[in-house]
C-alpha cells in the first residue's frame, strides 16, 4: 500500500516523534504544542520517510527501550537517515554503542558507552533535578541559550564524556555528556520538555536545524 495514500496528512508534518512505547510522549507533545511546532507520532516504519526531522524520546530501561525500538522496525531507518535526529534521555542513550543497563548493544551512532553512576561517588542515584550544563559557543542546539543554564535531569545511567561527540557536559560527581552530536544525530540527557523556557528554546532550535 502506498504510504501517502494511507496517511495523506503525513506529508505536511515536518517533525516525527518515534513512538515505540518507551517515551513520555505527553510531556514532549505538550511542549511542542506550546511552541506551535507541527509534529506527528511515527508508529510504523513505512511512515518514517514522510518527515524531515525526528525525535527519539525515552524513559526507563535502556535495554527494554532498545528491544521495543527493534520491534518497531525503525532501527535501520534511524541508522540510515541523513535528516536531523534528536534523542532525549534514554533516546540519547540509544544513540551510543552499549549500555550497562541490560548489558545491551545499542544503535552505535557514537562510539560511547552508557554506564551506571558508581556507588563510590556517594551521591543519590538517580541523578534527579536541575543541573548546570556547560557548552561551547556556536552550538546550534543551544543557540541563544546562556552557557551554564540549568536543565532538568532524571537518570541513573550516564554517557561517558568524549571530546569527539560531547557538545555539552554536566557534573554529578564526575563529568558526563549532557549533549552529544555526530553529523545529523543529536542527543540530550536532560529533559528539555521539563526544563522551562530554556528547554523549549532548545526544542525550537532543533526544529529549525
Amino acid at each position: 500500500m502506498d504510504t501517502m495514500a494511507k496517511s495523506p496528512e503525513l506529508q505536511n508534518k515536518k517533525l516525527g516523534i518515534i513512538s515505540y512505547g518507551a517515551g513520555n510522549i505527553f510531556s514532549l507533545t505538550a511542549a511542542l504544542d506550546r511552541l506551535s511546532i507541527n509534529y506527528e507520532l511515527i508508529k510504523h516504519a513505512e511512515d518514517f520517510d514522510a518527515f524531515d526531522r525526528y525525535i527519539i524520546p525515552g524513559v526507563g530501561h535502556a535495554g527494554a527501550a532498545m528491544a521495543k525500538l527493534e520491534a518497531s522496525g525503525m532501527v535501520e531507518k534511524i541508522k540510515n537517515t541523513k535528516k536531523p535526529v534528536l534523542g532525549i534521555c534514554v533516546g540519547m542513550q540509544l544513540l551510543t554503542s552499549f549500555s550497562e543497563e541490560g548489558n545491551v548493544n545499542l544503535l552505535g551512532i557514537t562510539d560511547q558507552n552508557t554506564r551506571l553512576f558508581p556507588d563510590d561517588l556517594h551521591l543519590k542515584i538517580p541523578h534527579t533535578g536541575w543541573n548546570s550544563v556547560q557548552f561551547s559557543s556556536g552550538n546550534e542546539l543551544f543557540r541563544n541559550i546562556e552557557n551554564g543554564t540549568f536543565f532538568y535531569f532524571v537518570h541513573s545511567y550516564f554517557i561517558e564524556f568524549n571530546h569527539t561527540f560531547t557538545v555539552a557536559f554536566a557534573d554529578y560527581g564526575l563529568k558526563f555528556s549532557a549533549a552529544l552530536r555526530k553529523n545529523n544525530y543529536y542527543g540530550v540527557q536532560f529533559h528539555p520538555e521539563k526544563s522551562g523556557e530554556a528547554g523549549e528554546l532548545l526544542l525550537k532550535n532543533f526544529s529549525e536545524i
